[in-house]
């Protein structure tokens, strides 16, 4: 049967979706993977010239081995152990060929033991969660046999600077 522009269309669109799922499984295995320092994990998903870029005054990696690796650092196994926590919001993707560019939020919580203890009906009691900081990601992946990969990451804190802006900035530039 000879392929149509319409069959093709459809598979275009297929190939799209597929894409998305596998790009938002990738980007939400991230905080399941920080908070666990599933450092293995972290190394196949990366490429190996992959860049972990965490803004001024952080330090970051290059290459998919040094950015495993940071989470056996024993700054971040500490972190672990005080129950730190990575949630993320739903990224929007920009899907050019085989790099697709991604933009999202993540916070960053941890338990709060100096606040007074609090009860919620049905749910026990807590002393809550801080969070300790907000930031705007972007990412660069790329398509490769194994499937998509990280080859770089960006992050900057919302506070107000200008990097979170223009991180944020990007996903909307096709708008213009």
């Amino acid at each position: 049967m000879a392929e149509t522009a319409k069959t093709r269309a459809l598979e275009d669109r297929l190939r799209d979706i597929e894409d998305r799922l596998e790009i938002y499984n990738l980007i939400a295995s991230h905080p399941p993977s920080a908070d666990t320092g599933a450092d293995y994990y972290t190394r196949a998903v990366y490429t190996e010239d992959g860049v972990f870029d965490r803004g001024a005054g952080l330090d970051g990696a290059v290459g998919h081995e040094a950015i495993g690796a940071f989470t056996l650092t024993p700054a971040h196994q500490e972190a672990i152990a005080g129950g730190i926590a990575h949630l993320s919001a739903l990224p929007y993707i920009e899907l050019d060929g085989d790099t697709a560019f991604v933009t999202s939020y993540l916070q960053i919580l941890h338990p709060d033991r100096e606040a007074e203890p609090r009860e919620l009906p049905n749910h026990g009691t807590t002393n809550g969660f801080r969070v300790h900081r907000v930031v705007a990601n972007r990412w660069t992946l790329v398509r490769t046999i194994e499937g998509w990969r990280i080859k770089s990451r960006h992050m900057e804190p919302i506070d107000g600077s200008q990097g979170a802006r223009d991180i944020l900035s990007q996903a909307l530039a096709s708008y213009r």
